[in-house]
């Protein structure tokens, strides 16, 4: 199975100014643990999530002053629609991160995540399992 099959197709974009508390806002009405983060002067890619803004929050930090940007992660891992879910998960596991953004020639087009990919695997594993003689 293959990262397009499984990423969420709805990429939420917030700029660098949002607040912690606005980009919160957004991700909770969408139910995602991720935003893209679009620097429009930078022309870069950033993500920012669920787990930094708990971390903010966590240190006192006032979500209504903090800005995206300052808690965004710039030095990202990509992923294609073409790798599989086990390059995703591998580049997850060494990276120490849940969420990839997934690119391709026009920019993001997806967001895969440790919860998308178990989505998929374990019907897939439960037919190997019911598959194997006994």
């Amino acid at each position: 199975m293959l990262v397009r099959d499984a990423m969420s197709t709805v990429v939420l974009t917030i700029g660098p100014a949002h607040t912690l508390r606005q980009a919160a806002r957004l991700m909770s009405a969408r139910r995602i643990g991720a935003a893209v983060v679009l620097d429009p002067d930078t022309s870069g890619l950033g993500i920012l999530t669920e787990r930094d803004i708990l971390n903010s929050v966590g240190a006192g930090q006032d979500p209504d002053r903090e800005t995206a940007q300052s808690h965004t992660t710039t030095d990202v891992v990509f992923a294609a629609p073409e790798w599989t879910l086990d390059e995703a998960a591998a580049a997850m596991s060494h990276g120490g991160f849940r969420h990839l953004i997934v690119l391709d020639d026009r920019g993001p087009v997806g967001v895969v995540s440790v919860r998308d990919i178990i989505r998929c695997w374990v019907p897939v594993r439960a037919r190997e399992r019911a598959a194997l003689p006994v």
